[in-house]
């Protein structure tokens, strides 16, 4: 298992600067990482993350990592969330009767699945290192939420989900069409709901990522 791990290359893609930068912290100088920044929402990510697919050297797993907003109830401030599945939450139709997603249109899946094994191994050495984790779907959108309403509604058509963010589907997506295993990270920097930047806790969030960033050098 050493030796296999020793091999394993891993792209981790961040939205912004300070996101790596907490996980550069946390991984040290392992040379089996590469840790770039994919851009802000689903299409730069996606973009971004299969130009440094198709260019550099091979890798064996994709990571999106960063802060998010939690919903409440599901992930807290300050906790960890590893997805069990990607979920572009906003990709589909507005109907009379509601949100249709991309899936119930027949037109492709919202859907990325990820390594089960893998994420269920990550979550437990994450909780083995006495971190607040839950592993559980990881939604993106490219408006995040910022009323109770919108909470409410999405808490509704994805009641299992624990947390959003503006990346995942685009890296994940990337990854999915390199043939390459692709998982989501998240520390929970708010909740989700009315947006309230005093509420927020950034700090917190970044030093849970930089955590996490020294767990995944040991699982991985």
């Amino acid at each position: 298992m050493e030796d296999s791990r020793k091999k394993r290359r891993v792209l981790v893609v961040t939205s912004v600067e300070p996101e790596r930068e907490a996980i550069l912290r946390g991984l040290g100088n392992d040379g089996r990482f590469t840790v770039r920044i994919g851009g802000v929402g689903p299409i730069a990510a996606a973009a971004r993350t299969a130009r440094i697919l198709a260019t550099e050297e091979p890798f064996d797993l994709v990571i999106c990592a960063g802060i998010s907003g939690g919903f409440v109830g599901q992930a807290e401030v300050g906790s960890l969330v590893v997805g069990s599945e990607i979920v572009c939450a906003d990709l589909g139709a507005e109907t009379a009767e509601g949100f249709c997603s991309l899936d119930e249109l027949g037109f492709g899946s919202a859907h990325v699945p990820v390594d089960q094994q893998l994420a269920a191994s990550v979550t437990e050495a994450l909780r083995a290192a006495k971190m607040p984790v839950k592993m559980a779907p990881i939604l993106t959108l490219s408006t995040v939420t910022g009323t109770a309403q919108t909470a409410a509604e999405l808490a509704r058509r994805m009641p299992d989900a624990a947390a959003e963010a503006m990346e995942g589907y685009g890296v994940a997506v990337a990854a999915q069409d390199a043939g390459i295993p692709v998982l989501e990270i998240r520390a929970v920097s708010n909740a989700i709901g009315p947006r309230d930047k005093s509420a927020w806790r950034m700090k917190e969030a970044f030093a849970a990522l930089e955590a996490a960033s020294s767990v995944l050098r040991e699982v991985l």
